[in-house]
């Protein structure tokens, strides 16, 4: 899977990342991965209670809060198993700042792809970063188990285009979609530098 071709990011991840960072801060990675899953899950019921009229992106958020929490739990068991516990939730300063990108205000049409398209931005920086992960890892176990959730985070990437595509109306989808892109390029120059999943 290139990351270019199908998530369309433009920038990649240093793997030395994975070497120079990860590696040396495994309890830290898991338990901000952790979180990172529980925020997944915890975006998914805001855009239900945000959106009940749309009944195909309810049932959609409501199976993704299943997996989401089915994660969390996975990595929670990761952690138990190596005698770690979990530590206290992280500030995520990458998606902070992804978040300045939407506009306050607009219509509820324009809130609700923007709002589904920084879902997407996220799920893609997560798939690229377990693939860079899952590939450089001498841990065989994180190896397996990111190269999984790499597949699943790129499945979340597109389900979330998809339903902004779906939910559209009068947004330029491909347009909006690749200045939140360029905006994410500038963003993420800041970041693979910390002990977290997007730091």
């Amino acid at each position: 899977m290139s990351e270019r071709t199908i998530l369309k990011l433009q920038l990649p991840t240093d793997p030395l990342w994975v070497k120079n960072v990860v590696e040396s801060n495994i309890e830290e990675i898991l338990t901000d991965h952790a979180f990172c899953e529980q925020k997944a899950a915890s975006n998914a019921i805001t855009l239900i209670v945000q959106n009940p009229n749309l009944s195909d992106l309810v049932q959609e958020m409501a199976a993704l809060v299943i997996e989401e929490m089915d994660h969390f739990k996975r990595v929670h068991d990761i952690i138990l198993e190596r005698g770690y516990v979990l530590g206290r939730e992280r500030k995520d300063d990458y998606v902070n700042e992804l978040r300045k990108f939407l506009p306050n205000g607009g219509s509820r049409e324009t809130q609700l792809v923007d709002r589904l398209l920084f879902s997407a931005m996220i799920e893609a920086r997560s798939c690229e970063r377990f693939k860079v992960m899952s590939e450089n890892i001498s841990d065989k176990q994180l190896s397996a188990f990111y190269h999984e959730l790499m597949i699943s985070e790129a499945g979340h990437y597109t389900m979330f285009i998809r339903l902004a595509k779906k939910y559209s109306g009068s947004v330029d989808v491909d347009k909006r979609w690749k200045e939140f892109l360029a905006y994410e390029a500038q963003v993420i120059q800041n970041y693979g530098k910390k002990e977290s999943i997007h730091g």
